[in-house]
């Protein structure tokens, strides 16, 4: 099974590629890698939500907007290469914005890993670091990066 057809399995449609918000591009592909710019929660190009987690954004929300994140991450994939010329998910990045105190960012960054897991099976397990932060960009509470081997 290919992995669009895994996507269509699962009932998982992946987005437009979201405009990069400065000056770079969504993803780049370096010899048999392509390494993704940090891709936000956005939903039909509008950021789904603002705040810190701990505080604004419950840890469960934002697992939700980290598992956004990456199919944002995953969309950029897909336009420089085609998803179905990934041949594994190497490392997973995630920034928590984080309220003072707190240390949940890997729980939140599963959100992350769970879709990756769900699309690519063992082709998924990959490295990580989930890192807490204290703003990103336009007050996201997550920002995701893939690093991904292709064919």
């Amino acid at each position: 099974m290919s992995w669009s057809e895994r996507l269509k399995e699962l009932g998982v449609e992946l987005p437009g590629v979201a405009a990069p918000l400065a000056a770079y591009v969504p993803a780049v592909q370096s010899g048999k890698h392509v390494y993704t710019s940090g891709q936000l929660p956005f939903v039909d190009g509008v950021l789904a939500a603002t705040g810190k987690v701990g505080a604004e954004i419950s840890p469960e929300e934002a697992k939700g907007h980290a598992r956004t994140s990456a199919l944002n991450a995953l969309a950029a994939v897909h336009a420089l290469v085609g998803i179905d010329n990934v041949a594994r998910i190497v490392k997973v990045v995630g920034f928590v914005a984080s309220a003072e105190g707190f240390t949940g960012q890997p729980a939140v960054v599963n959100g992350a890993s769970e879709l990756l897991g769900e699309v690519f099976g063992d082709a998924g397990v990959h490295a990580r670091s989930a890192v807490g932060v204290a703003e990103l960009p336009i007050g996201s509470p997550v920002e995701v990066e893939l690093i991904v081997e292709v064919q």
